[in-house]
């Protein structure tokens, strides 16, 4: 049983939607109305898709039988799950539990890049498989995957806060999310992105508010000159070497940071004074990174590579830094 599943009470006639686990192993249904009520696990059965579609079905030339009131409709259950594919690899899902059509885009990011991973539109009660595998070996240093969703359903609805989802996946938390993926009906672990929305959905779902343009207000604001002329960005100059080690970034010590978050803030601190190196005219600068695993130096090469205003990039000073530092010249 899963957030989003329809269910039926054993001994009563209604059905309704899981909306939330409860404590001493109840859950919260909403029912006709948009009543929500808790009810003992014990007490509901799952109503499959294939069930639902024959209840719905005439029999012996007869009408089906519906209920009064609105439609019950499934609003949560959206999941990333990863599910073992060996004793190294996962593969990454996208689940959709609801009765909703979800236009998404799933993408990692990596300090302040972006890399699109796959894009589609999660049909009610369906799932997208990645092409990409993820090794637990490196779990510290899987990226942050940013999820983005657009609610959509072919009928009158009001208007549903678009949903956006980071997610870090920690070695603990990993392991403690294992459950039986919805839909899949595999064991894998399982990360619940819709779980922070609202729990009334009339908050969330408000209606877009109107507003009244007035033409001789917006002619008046147009052609009003500005009072104060707008300030060019500016950028501040970083030192010809850069010393990226944790103790330098963070003089007063890491504190409780993980070693990806180090590695995140590290790779950020990198970005932003190399763009500020471009921004200001430099024509070299030179980055220390140390020896360590070469996990640090690795990545940075890696986008080195790719940045359109990198000229090269080489081992800087052998002598001084052995294999620690990099030099970069810029176009």
């Amino acid at each position: 049983m899963n957030i989003g599943d329809k269910v039926r009470m054993i001994r009563a006639k209604e059905q309704g939607v899981v909306t939330r686990f409860l404590t001493g192993n109840q859950v919260e249904i909403e029912i006709e109305d948009g009543f929500r009520i808790p009810v003992m696990r014990s007490e509901l059965v799952v109503v499959s898709p294939m069930e639902a579609e024959r209840l719905l079905k005439p029999t012996g030339g007869q009408e089906p039988q519906r209920t009064s009131g609105p439609t019950i409709l499934s609003n949560q259950g959206i999941y990333m799950a990863f599910v073992a594919q060996n004793d190294r690899e996962f593969a990454v899902h996208v689940v959709n539990n609801t009765d909703w059509d979800l236009p998404y885009t799933l993408s990692e990011e990596r300090g302040t890049t972006l890399n699109g991973l796959q894009s589609g539109v999660l049909k009610p009660r369906s799932q997208a498989k990645l092409n990409d595998y993820y090794s637990f070996s490196t779990l510290d240093n899987w990226p942050t995957f940013l999820f983005q969703g657009l609610w959509f359903r072919a009928a009158k609805v009001q208007f549903r806060v678009p949903l956006v989802k980071r997610l870090k996946c920690r070695a603990q938390t990993f392991h403690a999310a294992k459950k039986t993926v919805p839909v899949l009906n595999l064991s894998g672990h399982l990360f619940q992105l819709d779980a922070d929305e609202k729990e009334a959905p009339a908050e969330a779902l408000m209606p877009l508010p109107t507003v009244a343009l007035k033409p001789d207000e917006i002619r008046e604001q147009m052609l009003k000159a500005k009072d104060q002329p707008e300030q060019p960005l500016s950028f501040e100059r970083p030192s010809a070497v850069v010393d990226l080690h944790v103790e330098v970034l963070l003089p007063n010590g890491p504190g409780s940071r993980q070693p990806a978050e180090l590695l995140d803030l590290q790779l950020e601190s990198f970005e932003k004074l190399l763009e500020n190196a471009v921004a200001t005219g430099m024509s070299e600068i030179t980055f220390i990174h140390g020896v360590g695993s070469g996990t640090l130096r690795t990545e940075l090469h890696r986008r080195l590579g790719r940045h359109p205003h990198v000229r090269f990039f080489e081992d800087a000073q052998k002598q001084k830094f052995g294999y620690g530092a990099t030099k970069v010249v810029i176009k």
